[in-house]
């Protein structure tokens, strides 16, 4: 299947009250375990590619870029492709200057470690670029964080009034906002701000973007879409799924030298995780008879 855009998937998406879930993908099994998950439960789902895992790569975009468009061609179901917290340094820059030409659809500008008027024109200024070059790019207003801790501190949740006013500035497509939790979570137990969720989603009138989702349970996540999130990240959720299976494959065989059994477990884990939290955001229909078909 052909590249989808962000843009067109995030409108399907709200169109239906579902979420659409962009999946952080590190290695080419991350990769195929999104198109293998996301074909599992016939759903759409976005290939997200962060700032940190290109640096991880060497600083290349190209080659990952082919690998994710081969892999999003090959797919089923509809596949985007999204540059991920793109800072104000000098990859983030080049990156954002090489989307397009890679194939990316999207891109996050993350300025929300800037002083709060320097945010507004570096987020205007990503937000002219992808206009001319026909990016959606969605961006950061308060402090997501990914410390313990740094979710609930006073004075970092996405205020209502300031999110209209950046919105009004910038120009942007789509906004990340900060209700509660935070990226790197490896225990699923945030709790969120719903309230603050439809204050947000009353005072501007773009996609709200949940980052962190990893750390919220599945209940927590149907009830922000409900609320008004569009698009849902995913990543340390799949870290975990790999992670576990390699883990438990290594401990049962200290022997094992050749990756390959051990990535296939790793791969189909992080698949059935896919297609898991798929249907939590409501992009596929839940199993006949199963725990999660018999919740409103």
């Amino acid at each position: 299947m052909t590249l989808a855009g962000c843009r067109e998937l995030l409108a399907d998406a709200r169109r239906r009250g579902a979420a659409l879930a962009a999946f952080n993908v590190i290695t080419l099994e991350h990769a195929q375990a999104v198109a293998a998950g996301a074909a599992r439960v016939g759903a759409p789902a976005v290939l997200q590619l962060s700032q940190n895992a290109v640096a991880h790569h060497g600083g290349r975009l190209a080659p990952l870029a082919a690998a994710l468009r081969a892999v999003a061609a090959e797919a089923p179901t509809a596949l985007a492709l999204h540059l991920d917290h793109l800072d104000e340094g000098p990859l983030g820059r080049a990156l954002l200057r090489a989307a397009p030409e890679a194939g990316f659809g999207s891109v996050m500008f993350d300025g929300s470690r800037l002083p709060a008027a320097e945010n507004v024109a570096a987020t205007a200024a990503t937000v002219r670029f992808g206009r001319e070059h026909g990016l959606l790019v969605e961006a950061e207003l308060g402090r997501i964080g990914g410390k313990p801790g740094d979710a609930h501190r006073p004075g970092v949740r996405t205020d209502p009034v300031e999110a209209a006013e950046f919105v009004r500035a910038t120009g942007v497509d789509a906004l990340a906002v900060a209700v509660g939790s935070s990226h790197a979570m490896t225990e699923r137990d945030a709790r969120l701000d719903h309230r603050l969720i439809a204050r947000l989603r009353g005072s501007v009138a773009v996609p709200l973007v949940l980052h962190g989702s990893s750390g919220v349970p599945d209940d927590e996540l149907r009830r922000a879409i409900g609320a008004g999130m569009t698009k849902v990240n995913i990543g340390t959720a799949l870290n975990i799924a790999l992670t576990a299976a390699v883990r438990k494959r290594l401990t049962a065989d200290t022997a094992l030298v050749d990756p390959r059994p051990y990535l296939t477990e790793g791969r189909e884990a992080m698949t059935a995780t896919v297609a898991r939290l798929l249907t939590v955001l409501g992009q596929a229909p839940p199993a006949a008879g199963s725990a999660t078909a018999a919740r409103p």
